[in-house]
């Protein structure tokens, strides 16, 4: 199996981006990321770069589909990111949220694991088969039959987080999936909030049957979050995978012209 990866990072409405993604990969196992930081310019981008050092290395050291070990990763993390809230000033405050996708290439097998509201969506023939559960308080008032996914997206308290890695007091909710399969011409997504927050899960699907391939999904989203988001909107980062199927194998990388890692 062969995945076909592309990625868009822009900084959106903001003077700065405080969003980052990152992968990792040894021929049998991709890890890839995306985190959103919180916390202010100084803050944010540091907390989201300390988040992504910490867990690629930490998965380079140990690569595997392990829920304790995927779990652990996210959990050093957070202390990574609490020992550089040390420092003071801007980066006393500084949070980050994550999500991690961890995959074997020899098993066609995925987990992932999360905190905040940073998403990975599984597609299969056009649809969601699969969904992060955001660690936030719409979605506790969606979880709880309050509200609906559409008035979430819409909520004036969207942006209200439960958890995110950077907390001193208490461990950070992190949520670790099951193993799950992959097939041939599935599609992965990790993104921060600034995508499927102005676009949800149609536009989603909408514009990845309209694609032919990663890249040209990602400049659709572009397109889609410029066309529809209010002024000063979020930063938004897209990571997108497809699986071939290609007797040798392997990750073939498409940055998106302009993406920052």
């Amino acid at each position: 199996m062969e995945i076909e990866i592309a990625t868009l990072s822009s900084q959106g409405g903001r003077s700065y981006n405080e969003d980052v993604f990152g992968q990792w990969n040894d021929g049998r196992f991709l890890a890839c990321l995306v985190a959103d930081g919180a916390g202010g310019h100084g803050g944010g981008d540091v907390a989201a770069s300390i988040v992504r050092r910490s867990v690629l290395a930490g998965f380079a050291a140990a690569p595997g589909l392990d829920a304790e070990r995927l779990r652990h990763l996210l959990e050093q993390a957070n202390r990574d990111v609490v020992a550089g809230q040390a420092e003071g000033g801007k980066l006393a405050a500084m949070r980050s949220t994550v999500v991690l996708a961890a995959i074997d290439l020899h098993e066609n097998a995925v987990a992932w694991a999360h905190s905040g509201d940073s998403r990975a969506y599984l597609f299969r023939r056009g649809a969601p088969v699969a969904r992060t559960i955001d660690h936030s308080l719409v979605q506790q008032m969606v979880t709880g039959g309050m509200i609906d996914e559409e008035a979430a997206r819409l909520h004036p308290r969207r942006n209200m987080l439960l958890s995110a890695l950077g907390s001193l007091e208490s461990v950070p909710e992190i949520t670790v999936s099951e193993r799950m399969p992959l097939a041939v011409g599935d599609v992965l997504l990790l993104c921060s909030d600034g995508i499927w927050e102005p676009l949800g899960d149609a536009c989603l699907c909408e514009t990845l049957e309209a694609s032919k391939d990663p890249s040209r999904w990602v400049e659709q989203l572009d397109a889609e979050v410029r066309a529809r988001a209010k002024p000063g909107h979020d930063n938004y980062t897209a990571f997108a995978l497809w699986l071939h199927e290609d007797c040798e194998g392997g990750v073939v990388t498409r940055p998106r012209p302009g993406a920052r890692p």
